[in-house]
């Protein structure tokens, strides 16, 4: 390629060939004061040098990016920097790309059930829901759900804090599982459901027992031993690893002080004993497998929560920390 002559002048169709820019594009820009031509023969054929060429170049592509003829002046004339202008324009292509995440999330409400006139308007209005109004028709919710039974003051707390936060710029998936989770939270019919299957599971067989302080202490005791299992799962970390032995010796401290009594310190470390630890994790990966999905309204709600926090909820592995523990209960090879 040659050297180009910066003081060359060119005719609008080679000016055109170069911008890609029609010429009735560029004579356009030029009746508007945009890009003036360099100079003007006698005939009135408009020229343009390679300065002017390369202000058109810039002009098709900001308007590319939709900017307006004035704000394109103020570019080119130095009273606005580029940085300004696309700070504008990517604000509002943002707020462009909210309202059509909107407007897919409400569509794609429609297409996958029979949706009336009075439910559009309902999703469209629960897409733009502000935050503190999506607060509180959450908060509505649990009131309802844990009025007229005493639940364990604990669980309430925890039952709360699991609840959607949408993030500033959502995905459609997103706000397809918020229209579905608000719906489902303004239904009395799930109010009372969700407030029956969680009575019932605090009240009956079980419940009392597991819903106790004592044992809602033991639980909270084995977050961290669950969170290393979980971790180590999802590290895909050999069950045989030092860490994984690291892992099933956590588990088993807990689940030793889990018998422990005022007059016992809880069941000794054995290889026996984390045998029958491994057997009962194998047992609870096969009742976890058995449970139906949705297994209820209540699972129903978490399920969609999850999918608004934009992550399904994290599984407990069972089977995992059954092999670790196993592995844990061999002799060193």
């Amino acid at each position: 390629m040659g050297v180009v002559d910066t003081n060359e002048l060119y005719p609008i169709g080679d000016v055109a060939r170069r911008t890609g820019l029609s010429v009735s594009a560029v004579r356009y820009y030029a009746d508007a004061g945009v890009v003036t031509p360099a100079a003007v023969t006698p005939a009135g054929h408009r020229l343009y040098d390679v300065s002017a060429i390369a202000r058109l170049e810039l002009v098709r592509t900001l308007r590319d990016l939709d900017a307006g003829l004035d704000e394109i002046r103020r570019v080119l004339a130095g009273e606005a920097t580029l940085r300004a202008l696309a700070t504008t324009h990517l604000a509002l292509l943002e707020r462009q790309e909210a309202r059509l995440r909107g407007r897919r999330a409400v569509l794609s409400a429609i297409v996958r059930q029979d949706t009336t006139a009075e439910q559009v308007t309902l999703m469209h209005k629960l897409v733009g829901m502000p935050d503190e109004e999506r607060e509180r028709l959450i908060d509505e919710f649990w009131t309802e759900v844990t009025t007229g039974w005493e639940p364990p003051e604990r669980m309430v707390r925890w039952w709360r804090a699991a609840r959607p936060e949408l993030p500033e710029s959502p995905t459609a998936a997103q706000l397809e599982a918020w229209i579905a989770l608000a719906e489902l939270v303004r239904d009395p019919e799930v109010r009372q459901a969700v407030r029956r299957e969680l009575r019932d599971a605090c009240t009956t067989g079980a419940g009392p027992v597991m819903m106790s302080s004592p044992m809602l202490d033991t639980l909270e005791a084995a977050t961290p031993a669950g969170r290393a299992a979980m971790d180590a799962a999802r590290d895909r970390v050999p069950p045989d690893s030092p860490r994984a032995r690291a892992v099933a010796d956590g588990w088993i401290g807990w689940l030793s002080g889990v018998f422990a009594t005022p007059d016992s310190p809880g069941r000794p470390d054995t290889p026996e004993f984390r045998l029958e630890a491994a057997g009962h994790m194998r047992q609870a990966a096969e009742w976890d497998h058995a449970l139906p999905d949705p297994r209820g309204p209540f699972d129903r709600y978490m399920a969609l929560v999850a999918a608004v926090n934009n992550g399904p909820p994290e599984p407990f592995p069972f089977e995992w920390l059954a092999e670790a523990l196993h592995a844990s209960a061999l002799p060193p090879p």
